[in-house]
């Protein structure tokens, strides 16, 4: 178990929190974690593309010229898939990507991602973005700017911290989520993640009650 400072908005430590071991120093399976990802992106997927058979364009009830006698060859219909403004053959039809991932699998992706960034350094704690009761994208900036430096930064926030996802929801190097909804594609986009001290008790308090009802 390893432990991480807790800063404040004055860019002060105010203390530190210990990050558990079986989640922030997990071994990190990469096919497992590849195929939690792309069953990701799988569901994310809509699946409404459509392309019109040769039964389904509008025309080409007559055949368009006799059968013999021509010396073309012998057509049917000019909706076939040869000609221009045709049927499509095999064309994509509406479909469901999404792919059946068990939960176990996609708990143990994550805390192999996270124990990834946690050993480089790179997972830190907040106590809040912002003092006070008034939102402020600056002053969130600032405060983030004391813990991360890069262009791409996951901010887990708890559920009901209004006030830092209103002051961070516009900054365009920040993506913001939830405790309960982190996952394993969104750790693995990011270079750094920073929890707030709330949003960490919230995921950890979330992850040992999924462990305990699975055993």
């Amino acid at each position: 178990m390893s432990s991480v400072d807790v800063i404040n908005a004055e860019g002060t430590k105010t203390g530190s929190v210990e990050l558990p071991g079986n989640v922030f120093d997990a071994q990190a399976n990469i096919p497992l974690m590849h195929q939690v990802v792309v069953a990701q992106l799988a569901a994310a997927r809509q699946g409404t593309h459509k392309a019109k058979s040769r039964g389904e364009v509008a025309g080409g009830g007559k055949k368009p010229y006799k059968q013999k006698g021509t010396g073309r060859a012998r057509q049917g219909s000019i909706r076939a898939p040869q000609f221009t403004g045709g049927g499509v053959v095999h064309g994509p039809v509406p479909r469901d990507y999404s792919q059946r991932t068990p939960k176990k699998m996609k708990a143990a992706a994550l805390r192999g991602a996270l124990s990834d960034r946690a050993r480089d350094g790179r997972v830190f704690v907040v106590e809040s973005f912002v003092t006070g009761e008034t939102p402020s994208t600056k002053a969130a900036v600032a405060t983030l700017r004391k813990v991360a430096q890069t262009n791409k930064i996951l901010v887990v926030l708890d559920s009901q911290d209004e006030l830092n996802w209103i002051s961070l929801r516009n900054e365009p190097t920040v993506h913001l989520i939830e405790a309960g909804q982190l996952n394993t594609y969104d750790v693995l986009v990011s270079d750094e993640v920073v929890f707030t001290k709330v949003a960490l008790d919230e995921f950890l308090g979330g992850s040992e009650k999924s462990e305990e009802g699975d055993k």
